[in-house]
This record gives structure tokens, sequence and C-alpha cells, in this order.
């Protein structure tokens, strides 16, 4: 019996073996909720429907197709109306810049902190870690759900278009591409998943010139390559460490793929639902909406949810490390939306791979992550490569429309 216990166990600490569990809780759910959406689709409920129900029924399998917007227009509209004095516009730059890299530094030392390393109840105390990454999954999304609720409720904002089910398709992407990014953690140190993250533009290239054959610009091949080298340069001239240390292993670099596929699949899928009339706001509602229904459905059917709210109580600190995570996150997303809408992608970007850099720099002091000096020239070449992105897709933009009437080029 105690060796059957052990293997169940062992078995249920396999990443891949949580994954399936995870799919298939999630599963429960999107299986009764399809058959639901075509037998209403089939029965043309809008036409023959009746009931208090109705109006539920038709804003989440319906919604209103009709009414669309051009986001890209929109938001330059909210920017053109938002003008201000330059000395209000750097105040408002130094506002959001200073809001961002507070929440999500905090975020990535608390991420790393709370995977990484054991909670004890006192001395003697070997200690114990937590595992159950789909649980800090939900707590960052009904804390970001509630956030976003409140501030729908309290502003002004666009009618609402979108059929409902239509966000659960990004929202079961959101959640396993954060799960895969904390699960990661497990396997890797933190820098190297930071720079993995930077480094997802090669892999979306290849996929675009291979699959798509897509043309790209002469310096996106140039930045490719260069972040190419420098992920090269860190990953092979850290690889000497123990275990211990976060080593690179095949689990996390597996992990890693999960994740920058995933999320490049949430962001196309939001850039589609945008063609509906909605703010930044009202996607983050209606995401982390159907993202709360697919965690806690997992967590009770599971049991984790107990699990986990027991081992808060056992650790204190671990609950006060938890909702501090969750705070960073959904007020994260809210400075992300107002820094684009403010100023625009270009910004946003620039500002956050600041944060990257900063992110690595944190934990290196933090939690005592050995780099060398081949490897500090290979972070420094992947942001280097990063801002030149930055710079040349801003020059390409100030050139003007010359490109119109050009074929296409695909940007990443």
């Amino acid at each position: 019996k105690k060796k059957r216990l052990w293997l169940q166990d062992a078995w249920g600490d396999f990443w891949l073996v949580r994954f399936l569990v995870n799919i298939a809780g999630y599963g429960t759910i999107v299986v009764p909720g399809v058959l639901l959406i075509q037998y209403f689709k089939r029965k043309n409920y809008l036409e023959t429907g009746r009931g208090p129900c109705f109006s539920l029924v038709k804003s989440c399998v319906f919604g209103d197709e009709a009414k669309s917007v051009d986001e890209a227009a929109a938001a330059a509209a909210g920017r053109m109306d938002g003008e201000s004095s330059t000395p209000q516009q750097a105040c408002k730059l130094i506002f959001c810049a200073a809001g961002l890299q507070a929440a999500y530094l905090t975020w990535g030392v608390l991420q790393e902190r709370v995977m990484t390393r054991t909670y004890s109840t006192g001395e003697g105390d070997a200690g114990e870690r937590f595992r159950d990454s789909q649980f800090l999954v939900f707590m960052n999304r009904i804390l970001a759900l509630t956030v976003s609720g409140i501030y729908c409720a309290v502003t002004k904002q666009p009618r609402h278009g979108a059929p409902m089910y239509k966000y659960s398709f990004a929202s079961l992407s959101n959640i396993l591409s954060s799960w895969c990014q904390y699960e990661a953690l497990k396997f890797i140190s933190f820098p190297t998943q930071v720079l993995a993250k930077a480094s997802k533009v090669i892999p979306v290239m290849v996929m675009g010139k291979v699959v798509f054959h897509k043309s790209y610009e002469y310096w996106e091949y140039l930045t490719a390559v260069l972040i190419s080298v420098g992920v090269s340069m860190f990953l092979l001239s850290n690889g000497g460490y123990d275990r211990a240390s976060g080593v690179t292993t095949f689990s996390g670099v597996v992990i890693l793929t999960g994740y920058i596929a995933f999320d490049s699949f949430t962001s196309n899928w939001q850039d589609s639902l945008f063609k509906y009339k909605m703010s930044s706001v009202q996607m983050m509602f209606g995401v982390n909406l159907f993202s709360c229904l697919f965690t806690v459905g997992s967590l009770l059917e599971q049991g984790a949810l107990q699990e986990a709210v027991r081992f808060m109580l056992r650790h204190s600190d671990f609950a006060v490390h938890a909702a501090l995570l969750s705070v960073c996150s959904a007020f994260g997303q809210l400075f992300i939306f107002y820094t684009i809408n403010k100023f625009g992608a270009a910004v946003f970007t620039i500002i956050m791979t600041l944060r990257q850099a900063l992110a690595i720099l944190l934990s290196c002091l933090l939690y005592g992550h050995p780099v060398t000096a081949v490897g500090a020239v290979g972070v420094a070449i992947v942001f280097l490569a990063l801002f030149l992105r930055v710079y040349a897709r801003g020059r390409m933009r100030r050139k003007g429309r010359k490109a119109a009437d050009a074929p296409s080029v695909q940007k990443v």
C-alpha cells in the first residue's frame, strides 16, 4: 500500500501528468459548453427563444455581431483626446514607467520566491514547497476579474457586442501559458526564463517564413540573429551549475516552448476579438471571467483548492506572497492598457524591455544566480537587439505610408 501511494505521489509530481489532469478538468467545462452553443445555434434560438434566460443566452452565444470598431483608430483617437502639455505628458510617462516597473519587478521576485524556495513553520522544520501552479494562476485571475469588473462598473465603456464564449479561447491559452511560466521555474533559472521569453520572436519568424512564406525586413533578420547569439552565449556559459542552481533541463525547455506557443495564440486571438466594439478593460474582464471558471472548476475536481488553502493556513508568509502576486498581476494589467492607450505600443515595449533587464539583475542579486562575463555579454546583446527592433520599427513608421502599396511585410 505504501508503495502504491508513493507511486501515485511520484506520478502526481511529474509536470506532464499535472498538465494533462488540468486539461481534463477544463474539458469537463468546455465540452458541455460547446454542446450547448451548438444546440442554441442549431435551434436558431435568436428567432425562437423566449423567457428570462433569453438575454443571457444571446449575450453568451450570439452577442451583437453587427457592432464592430477599428481598434487602432479608436486607440489613436483616445490618445488625441488626451493630449496635454509636455510637463504633464512627462509626468504621465514617469507614472506609467514607475507603475509597470514596480508591479512586474515585484511580481517576478515573488514568482521566483514562491516556486523555488521552501516555507517552514518554525526552527527545526525542514520546510515544504508549494507546487500547485494552477492555484497561483487562479489567485491572479480572481483579483484581475474583480479589479476590471469594478473599473468597468464605475467608468463609461463601449456597448459590448462580442459573444461571451469567444473569450474562452484566449482564456484557455492564457491559463496554460501562465501555468507553464510558473512550472518552468521548477526546472530552469528565472534569468533563463526571462531570456527565453525575450527571444520568442525567433520561432515566430521561423514559422512565418517556413509555413506561411512571410517576408521580413533585413533588420528583423539581424536582430533575430543577435538575440539567438546572445541567448546561446548566456546558456552555454552558465551550463556548469548544479541542478539546484537552475541549470536548464529538457523539461524546462519543453515547458517554455509551451509557454511561447500558448502566449502567441492568446495575443493573436485577442487581436481578432478587437474587431468588436470593446475596450481593453472589457477584454481583461471577459478573459479573466472564463479563467476563473476554468481554474476553480479544475481545482475543485482535483481537491487541490482545499489543499492550497490548508497550505496557506500553515504558512502565513505564503498567503502574503500569493496575495501580493495577485495584486501586482491585476494592477500591472491596468498599467499596460493605460500606457499603450496614452503613449502607444513602442514606448510600452521599451519600458517592458528595461523591466526584463532589471528583472534578471534583481534575480541574480536576491537569489544568487551566478553569471559569467560571457553570460553577461550575452544578456547585453539580447537587450541591445530588442532595443534595435523598437528603434528600427519606429523609423519605418516615421517614413510614412510608402509601403502601403507594396506587398505586406509580417511584423513580429
